[in-house]
C-alpha cells in the first residue's frame, strides 16, 4: 500500500501541469454539465382523479413526462403514432409508476383525420381532461408532406395540434381548472379557467434529431461526437413540462413562456401580437375551424 502511495505522489510530481490540467478540466465540465442540466420540478402535487393527454409520449421526454404524471396518481393518457412502439412504453411506464391506469390511443399528426378521430374517441370516452400535453414533434425532416398537402414540420408541430387543442378544448374548459402545456411554439388560446403554457424544454438526448446526424459528413458526426455528453437527459428535458403541467404557483398564469422551469422572456418574433394573430386566423381558415 505505501509502495503504491509512494508511485501516485511520484507521478504527480512529474506530471504535476498535466494532472491539474486534468483535474480543472473535469471539474468545469462537471459544472459545465450541472449547469446545462437546468431546474427541477419540486412541486409534490397529486393528480388523483384527473386525466392527462400527452401527444408522442412513446419516447423521450414525452414518456418521462408520462412517468411522472402516472405517480402523481393522473390517469394519462399516451397518443402516439406508432402503437407498437406506444404499447410498449405504457408498459414502461405502468412499471415505473406504479400506476395501471395508462391506456395509448392512436394519432398521426401528419393526418387531420387522424387528429379528428383522436378528439371524437377522447370525447366518447373519457369524462374530463385536465391537462393536454403537446409535445410531439419533427425537426430538419427531408422535404416530406403530411396527408393533406402540408409541410409535413409545419403540418405536425403547429397545424396538427391546434387542430388538437380547438377540438378538446371543450372538454378541457369542462375540467376547469385545466391546463394546455405546448412542448414548442404554438398561438395561445384562452378559455375560462384553462390556462396555457409554452416552453423551451433545452437541448436533449431525444429522437428529435433523427433526421440531422445521419445526414451530417462523417467528420461533422465525430465532432460533434463529444457535445452529445452535454446534452439533458430525457428525464432533465422533461422538468420544464412537468412544471408547467402541475406547479401550484402557475395557476394563475397564462399565455407565457418558460426555459429550465422558470418563465423567461420569449423571443421578439414570440412577443408580436399581430402575427400571432394573423397566424391564428390563417390556422382557423387552413383547417377550415371558422
Amino acid at each position: 500500500m505505501q509502495d503504491c502511495t509512494k508511485a501516485v505522489k511520484e507521478f504527480v510530481e512529474e506530471h504535476y501541469t498535466a494532472v491539474t490540467v486534468v483535474l480543472v478540466t473535469s471539474v468545469g465540465l462537471f459544472a459545465l454539465r450541472r449547469w446545462l442540466a437546468g431546474g427541477v420540478c419540486r412541486s409534490k402535487a397529486r393528480l388523483d382523479g384527473k386525466t392527462v393527454l400527452i401527444t408522442g409520449a412513446n419516447t423521450g421526454i414525452g414518456k418521462e413526462t408520462a412517468v411522472d404524471m402516472a405517480k402523481r396518481g393522473a390517469r394519462v393518457i399516451l397518443a402516439c403514432r406508432d402503437m407498437g412502439r406506444a404499447n410498449k412504453a405504457a408498459d414502461e411506464v405502468r412499471k415505473r409508476s406504479g400506476n395501471g391506469n395508462v391506456v395509448v390511443k392512436m394519432l398521426d399528426l401528419a393526418s387531420l383525420e387522424s387528429v379528428r378521430a383522436l378528439a371524437k374517441d377522447v370525447h366518447q370516452t373519457e369524462e374530463r381532461l385536465d391537462i393536454l400535453i403537446n409535445n410531439a414533434g419533427i425537426m430538419m425532416c427531408p422535404q416530406w408532406k403530411t396527408e393533406d398537402g402540408f409541410e409535413m414540420q409545419f403540418g405536425v408541430n403547429h397545424l396538427g395540434h391546434f387542430l388538437l387543442t380547438n377540438l378538446l378544448l371543450d372538454l378541457l374548459k369542462k375540467s376547469t381548472p385545466s391546463r394546455i402545456v405546448n412542448v414548442s411554439s404554438l398561438a395561445h388560446e384562452t378559455g375560462t379557467g384553462v390556462t396555457t403554457y409554452a416552453l423551451h424544454p433545452g437541448v436533449i438526448r431525444t429522437e428529435l434529431g433523427r433526421h440531422i446526424f445521419p445526414s451530417l459528413p462523417l467528420w461533422k458526426r465525430i465532432l460533434f461526437m463529444p457535445f452529445f455528453l452535454l446534452f439533458k437527459t430525457p428525464w432533465q428535458g422533461a422538468q420544464t413540462t412537468i412544471y408547467c403541467a402541475v406547479d401550484e404557483s402557475l395557476k394563475n398564469a397564462s399565455g407565457l413562456y418558460y426555459s429550465d422551469c422558470a418563465l423567461k422572456e420569449a423571443a421578439p418574433q414570440g412577443r408580436d401580437d399581430a402575427a400571432a394573430r394573423r397566424l391564428w386566423d390563417l390556422s382557423v381558415s387552413m383547417l377550415g375551424l371558422a
